[in-house]
Formats: C-alpha cells, structure tokens, sequence
C-alpha cells in the first residue's frame, strides 16, 4: 500500500500516513493492553461460563464495542475460520457456540463480558473501578475514526467487513 508524505507548515517532511493495516494491528495491541490491565486489578470475580450473559435476549442486556474492540472480536472470529458472524435465532450472542455452549472468542471477548455485567459472576464492575480503561477505549475509537460504541452483533460484523 502507498504511504503519503506529508509537509508541515514549515515544509519540514512529516512521517508518512500509517497504511489501514498499520493503524488495525496498532489498536489490537493497545486493547490487548487494556484488557491485560483488567485482568491485573485485583477485583473478584468469579465467571463460571454459565452462558447466562451470553443470551442476550433473555438478559435484555447487550454489550456495546468500540471500534478497537470491534477489531479485536473480528480478529478472534477470522482466526477461528469464520468470515461473517453466524446468526443466533434465538437471540444469543453470535459468538456463542451453540454446540458446546462456549464463547468462540473467549480469549479476545469484549470489555464488557470481561466486567461481568452478570449476576453469576458477581454482577457488574463499579464504574470508577474501570473508568479509567474506558477512557482508554474510548481513545483507541477516536484514533480510529470510529463514532462511539455499538451493539457486540452490528461492531464486529462492521469490523469483519473492514478485515476483507
């Protein structure tokens, strides 16, 4: 891919404009460093993989991605040899493995399955407890051109497409 080179108004050359694919492995790295910052706070938790939280339209719950974490998903779902997001009918987190009952990505999951929104595992982290971690995220979407987050099924299935 081509790089651009850029002048300042000095006509001092700039760096180069980073190529899609360097900006993409640049924002997996940063939300694997938020997500490894979490699992080193010291907050009990204690998901059993019930798969409650999971079955998004019995908990009315849903969680929402930012486009960094959308990347990550994506990512995980490529790498497991999928191209598209299957289609739960019965309203369940697409990345739920119907057969077995597991998380397809669980290693790569979203923040917000990391936090626990579910009761099982202790119900959800206090805001100030991670506040600091959304900041970050938030951060990461904005270096991407992203628009805030958006529903777990919409993000990665945009974040596949943009992967193509």
């Amino acid at each position: 891919m081509l790089h651009c080179a850029r002048h300042d108004k000095s006509g001092v050359k700039a760096k180069p404009n980073r190529t899609i694919n360097e900006q993409a492995n640049d924002a997996l790295a940063r939300v694997r460093e938020v997500y490894a910052e979490l699992a080193a706070r010291p907050i009990e938790r204690s998901c059993t993989r019930l798969n409650e939280c999971c079955r998004f339209k019995l908990t009315g719950r849903t969680p929402f991605l930012t486009k960094g974490e959308a990347l990550v998903a994506a990512n995980a779902v490529r790498a497991s040899g999928r191209r598209q997001l299957p289609i739960a009918a019965d309203g369940a987190c697409p990345l739920l493995n119907q057969d077995t009952g597991t998380c397809m990505i669980y290693a790569e999951r979203p923040f917000g399955c990391r936090t626990h929104f579910c009761a099982a595992a202790g119900g959800p982290y206090a805001r100030r407890e991670v506040a600091d971690l959304i900041q970050q995220l938030e951060k990461i979407d904005a270096d991407l051109g992203g628009n805030g987050a958006s529903a777990l099924p919409h993000a990665v299935g945009e974040a596949l497409k943009q992967l193509r």
